[in-house]
């Protein structure tokens, strides 16, 4: 899968859809009200995916007035074959021998290396901190993430609801390190990771405060 593919696929509306999804249940009306789209085109949209097989109802939600309980939908297990997680298998044993060999130190700091150098492979933030975090939350969504720019008591933070690297995190937490690296030279500003990593990983990523 070619990182212009995903992209091309996000921007469609079952690309859309299909984002929504991964961050939380939805109802027709909900996602309807998300994307600007009738109920009508949006149960047309999620009948094919359920044909595919990506997407499937999650049970009911019932509303405070009175009329018929919601379909909540979901994606299915097969759905992650759309998102693009390469070589997990790979890095997760090339981290089990590296950790059996160097110091935890040595490992982070090969860590952050390695996430400086991908970062090269992308055009560098400018402008105001917030435009520069969105360059380097739109280099993230390319390597298969989900993150957006959000502003919390006035100030911008990346927030991922879906991480490339979630596979390799229950075991080798380090690898944010690697991210944070990245994201730092993509946007060309310090950033600190503070990153969740109970239940399902979810990066965020905050500007350093500057000394």
């Amino acid at each position: 899968m070619s990182a212009s593919w995903y992209v091309r696929f996000l921007t469609s509306t079952r690309g859309r859809l299909i984002s929504l999804l991964r961050r939380d249940t939805r109802t027709v009306d909900e996602m309807a009200s998300e994307l600007h789209l009738t109920d009508n085109a949006v149960r047309a949209h999620l009948a094919a995916l359920e044909r595919d097989g990506y997407v499937r109802q999650s049970g009911v939600r019932r509303g405070g007035g009175v009329g018929k309980p919601a379909y909540a939908y979901e994606l299915t297990s097969e759905a992650e074959q759309l998102f693009p997680k390469p070589y997990v298998t790979v890095l997760n044993t090339l981290l089990a021998a590296l950790e059996g060999r160097m110091t935890h130190n040595e490992v982070e700091a090969l860590l952050r290396e390695t996430g400086r150098q991908i970062a090269r492979e992308y055009p560098p933030g400018t402008g105001d901190s917030r435009t520069r975090l969105e360059a380097a939350t739109s280099a993230l969504n390319e390597l298969g993430g989900l993150a957006t720019v959000e502003e919390q008591r006035g100030t911008s933070r990346i927030c991922g609801y879906d991480c490339p690297l979630a596979s390799l995190v229950p075991d080798h937490p380090e690898v944010c390190h690697l991210a944070e690296s990245f994201v730092s030279e993509v946007a060309g500003t310090p950033v600190r990771e503070r990153c969740q990593r109970d239940g399902k990983p979810q990066c965020r990523f905050e500007l350093a405060q500057q000394p």
